[in-house]
């Protein structure tokens, strides 16, 4: 991965960041049951566009649309079509850009409607965990204190991490060096430096970790059919601490 460390280098990427994190707030307000998830995606495409950035998902190794839309039992990478968000579900949104040659990468889960106890117990803690994540994201420390922070918070919240998709790194491409799993070990793992940027991203299921991918061959799904959520952040190692870039 390259170091972002000029002044104009990461103010394209603060810009990036701020572009997908007002597309996210913009598809929030229109998870409502009824709506397509085909809706969600022209919505995010048409934003992009206006703000003279580039959706970095759309033909990325030929997936098909600009955001990531994925239901309930679904992990991440899920194809927006026909599909009509229902009253009780979740759902997990995931938007990438490229503005002036660097990426930006966010994602969140949101309910539709009225859901359950179970249901936002999950998104509270997936949210917290990624939290915490964040606040290890420390220049001198290691990508394994990153890791385990998330995945005691979810175990110990009564969860599981999925282990077959993780974070990473991002900058000129939307997926670079080092990986960021959401499991590890303290002190284990590459040396967090300044200029480092990371895409921050706990992926947790209401059951076991085992995941499949579905015969679209880009769902993922977890394997025992339970609820899982996400959330990402894109992060920026800095000497002062971590700088989250994906806010408004």
């Amino acid at each position: 991965m390259i170091l972002i460390k000029s002044g104009h280098e990461i103010e394209l990427m603060r810009r990036s960041g701020r572009i997908v994190a007002a597309v996210l707030e913009k598809l929030r307000k229109k998870v409502n049951p009824g709506v397509k998830t085909a809706e969600l995606d022209a919505v995010a495409e048409d934003a992009i566009r206006k703000m003279n950035a580039i959706p970095a998902f759309k033909g990325y190794q030929g997936f098909p649309a600009s955001i990531c839309v994925s239901i309930n039992e679904e992990v991440v990478h899920g194809i927006p079509g026909g599909r009509r968000l229902a009253e009780g579900d979740i759902v997990s949104i995931d938007v990438g850009v490229i503005y002036g040659g660097y990426c930006g990468d966010i994602a969140a889960t949101y309910p539709v409607g009225v859901v359950s106890e179970k249901a936002r117990k999950l998104m509270a803690s997936t949210k917290k965990s990624l939290e915490i994540g964040i606040a290890n994201a420390v220049a001198g420390g290691r990508i394994g204190d990153i890791s385990v922070s998330i995945q005691s918070f979810a175990e110990k919240s009564g969860y599981s991490v999925v282990r077959d998709f993780v974070g990473h790194g991002i900058g000129r491409q939307m997926h670079e060096e080092p990986q960021v799993p959401n499991y590890g070990e303290q002190g284990m793992g590459p040396a967090l430096r300044e200029g480092m940027v990371l895409a921050i991203e706990p992926m947790v299921n209401a059951g076991k970790s085992d995941v499949r991918v579905s015969e679209d061959n880009w769902t993922v799904v977890t394997a025992d059919g339970l609820l899982s959520a996400h959330y990402e952040h894109t992060v920026a190692i800095t000497d002062n601490g971590p700088e989250i870039l994906t806010l408004l």
